[in-house]
């Protein structure tokens, strides 16, 4: 039987009030995340990716929709059992690296307290420093290190206890294209550790990183590319994205659809200009 996937979006919908009228971040978001697997969602800004990492990490409410994480509801869960929930099984990486990090600690201190809280043993801190490469920084605090090494640090802080997944937010955004690539050696080490990370990012080389690509596209899942295939998204309502590149072969919005039984395959043709 096939495991379960960790997260389960369904039909997710975000809407913010703001002084100039209402704001859609997302439109139906469906979405099955595998366990022990790295998954970038990328698209322009404005696209929903932010929201839907916050919503997935507890840190918002949709608007309408669900998110499931580990078989838990998190629309059901009260706030004590979200947070019990956020920290046993999730982690969170900012975008900016002090963000991550308490500035009075030491790099075997910012692990060590996070292991505790996860019921694991503080010692598993030097452990996890060797792992990013920082064992000889293990007494430095954060305005001591680099962007880079203190965004190692946080992704070794995100694993400490083995939790079941870590968000991370535009976590190269900040960094020089050598450091990115150690902090993306400390995610391919959570991957093989069993962790699921879901990152937003613009980078590029993120992309090499990871086992699935999800596009956002005006607040809705435009494709997924994974194992050098991309795919179209047909939601839960039955709509179906298509990317910019095939939309414009539909200049009028309207398209013919056919069921190929040989290819086993959705057809669609323009219909014919009125």
């Amino acid at each position: 039987m096939a495991e379960s996937p960790l997260i389960v979006c369904a039909d997710l919908v975000k809407i913010y009030s703001s002084v100039s009228g209402r704001v859609q971040a997302l439109r139906g978001v469906d979405l099955e995340v595998a366990r022990g697997t790295a998954v970038a969602v990328v698209g322009p800004s404005g696209s929903g990716k932010s929201s839907l990492l916050r919503i997935v990490a507890g840190l918002e409410d949709p608007s309408a929709g669900s998110v499931t994480i580990d078989g838990i509801d998190l629309a059901r869960a009260s706030r004590r059992s979200r947070r019990r929930l956020r920290t046993r099984l999730l982690s969170h990486v900012y975008q900016r690296p002090t963000d991550n990090l308490i500035s009075h600690l030491t790099a075997r201190e910012q692990i060590a307290r996070v292991a505790v809280r996860r019921g694991a043993e503080p010692s598993t801190a030097d452990a996890l420093l060797a792992r990013v490469g920082l064992a000889a920084r293990a007494e430095h605090r954060p305005h001591e290190l680099s962007g880079g090494e203190q965004q190692r640090l946080a992704f070794a802080r995100a694993a400490a206890g083995s939790p079941a997944l870590v968000i991370a937010d535009e976590p190269t955004a900040e960094l020089d294209s050598s450091s990115s690539a150690l902090v993306l050696d400390a995610v391919d080490h959570l991957v093989g550790l069993g962790v699921t990370v879901l990152i937003a990012t613009h980078d590029a080389q993120v992309l090499d990183h990871v086992g699935q690509v999800v596009t956002l596209r005006d607040g809705a899942v435009g494709s997924i590319e994974e194992a050098g295939s991309v795919w179209s998204v047909v939601d839960r309502a039955g709509r179906l994205q298509l990317s910019p590149d095939l939309r414009r072969r539909f200049p009028d919005r309207r398209a013919a659809l056919e069921w190929d039984d040989a290819g086993r395959r959705v057809v669609a043709r323009p219909t014919e200009p009125r």
